[in-house]
C-alpha cells in the first residue's frame, strides 16, 4: 500500500493520501490547503482519486477539497452532524483573517461503521464526537492497524473543545471507549504533529486523570 502523510496551509494539517499499489486507487484524509501539493503526490505515485474523507469540517481540514475534486474527481465524504461547518466555511476563514468562498455540496454522508473502499484496501469509519459533533476517525487494518485520528487524539494530548459544537466529556468519552479499546499497536496518524500508538497514549497521556473520571457508559 502507498501512504503519503505531509502537512498543509498555514495550521499545517496532516493530509494523508493513502493508494492501491495494484489499481491506483487512491483516498484522500483531509485535504485541508496546498491542493496543488496533494496533485504532485497524486502524480508521483499515479494514482486516481476514488474518494476525499474527513475527520471533521474545522477549515484546516476541508479547504482544498473543492479543487481537489474538480481536478482530479472522487467524492467528498463527511459526516452530516459537521455539515453546518462544512457550509460556513466563509465565516470560518474570517475568523482567522482569511477568506474563502463557499464550498461545493458534500457527496457522501459517513457514519460509524462505513467502509471506505480504495483497490484492495478499506478504510473503516469509527464516529468519535467531540472536537466537533461529527467527528470521525479511520481504521485501517494492517500489522500494525492504522487510524487516522484528525483532532480527537494526539501525541501526548487531546483536541480542542472550545469552538462551534465541541464536548470535552464526549471527546473524552469517544477516547476512552472507541479508540482506548483499540489494538495497542495501533498507529495513531493524528491531524496535526507526529504520531503515536495506543499503548503509548494510554500510558502517558497527561489527560489521562480526567478520562478516568468519567462516569462508566
Amino acid at each position: 500500500m502507498i501512504m503519503e502523510s505531509f502537512p498543509v496551509g498555514p495550521l499545517q494539517c496532516n493530509c494523508v493520501v493513502l493508494g492501491d499499489e495494484q489499481t491506483r486507487e487512491a483516498v484522500v484524509i483531509d485535504p485541508g490547503d496546498e491542493p496543488e501539493a496533494i496533485e504532485e503526490v497524486l502524480d508521483q505515485h499515479h494514482l486516481k482519486v476514488r474518494e476525499i474523507v474527513h475527520t471533521h469540517a474545522h477549515i484546516d481540514h476541508i479547504l482544498g477539497a473543492d479543487r481537489l475534486r474538480r481536478e482530479r474527481g472522487g467524492t467528498i465524504g463527511l459526516h452530516d452532524a459537521d455539515r453546518f461547518l462544512w457550509e460556513s466555511v466563509p465565516m470560518q476563514a474570517s475568523f482567522i483573517g482569511m477568506r474563502a468562498e463557499p464550498l461545493g455540496a458534500v457527496d457522501r454522508s459517513l457514519k460509524g461503521g462505513d467502509r471506505v473502499r480504495f483497490g484492495r484496501h478499506e478504510l473503516e469509519v469509527i464516529e468519535t464526537p467531540g472536537h466537533t459533533p461529527g467527528s470521525l476517525c479511520f481504521l485501517l487494518q494492517g500489522r500494525p492497524p492504522l487510524v487516522f485520528s484528525g483532532d480527537t487524539l494526539f501525541l501526548r494530548g487531546v483536541g480542542r473543545t472550545d469552538l462551534w459544537g465541541g464536548s470535552y466529556p464526549a471527546m473524552l468519552a469517544s477516547i476512552r471507549d472507541r479508540l482506548f479499546s483499540l489494538d495497542e499497536e495501533t498507529l495513531v496518524h493524528p491531524g496535526h504533529g507526529p504520531a503515536t500508538t495506543i499503548r503509548d497514549e494510554k500510558r502517558g497521556n497527561p489527560f489521562l486523570p480526567d478520562i478516568a473520571r468519567l462516569p462508566d457508559a
